[in-house]
């Protein structure tokens, strides 16, 4: 969690770990917008680590024209199913939600919902990113990281 940058990157630094230690990984995007540039490159470390992303809009979902953003809730529902069945099938090690924090921000989900998910998570470890982190889903965590941008330089 936090405002810095860094979130993304560090949870699938945390996926290629578990990759070389022979443990697999899926990976749940929300509220990228545009497919995100490491897309590419995870794609090709599967079947260690599995990229998933349900939405279609390649725009922001914040800026997204109502109807839109209806549809892409539907989509990131779907998401969020496929996250269920990957608990209960213990299909994976490490389930990453990158930004599902968001969809509770956004109104999408509630951190019932959330809570509920990952009560039922059995023995995989879930790592969640995002910029909030309400009291209720802090106190299911075994382990919480926030990452603060001190400074940040744009290479030319």
């Amino acid at each position: 969690m936090g405002d810095g940058r860094g979130k993304s990157p560090a949870a699938i630094g945390r996926a290629v770990q578990e990759a070389v230690q022979g443990r697999t990984v899926v990976i749940i995007q929300f509220l990228k917008g545009k497919v995100p540039e490491n897309s590419a490159f995870l794609k090709k470390m599967e079947p260690e680590i599995k990229l998933f992303r349900f939405e279609k809009s390649e725009e922001n979902y914040q800026e997204l024209p109502e109807e839109k953003q209806k549809e892409e809730r539907r989509n990131i529902l779907n998401g969020m199913n496929y996250a269920r069945k990957v608990l209960a099938t213990g299909e994976c090690d490490l389930l990453i939600l990158d930004e599902v924090l968001g969809l509770i921000e956004n109104g999408i989900i509630a951190v019932e919902d959330l809570t509920r998910l990952l009560e039922g998570r059995g023995s995989t470890d879930i790592i969640l990113t995002g910029i909030s982190l309400s009291d209720d889903i802090c106190f299911l965590a075994d382990e919480v990281s926030r990452i603060e941008t001190v400074k940040f330089k744009v290479w030319e």
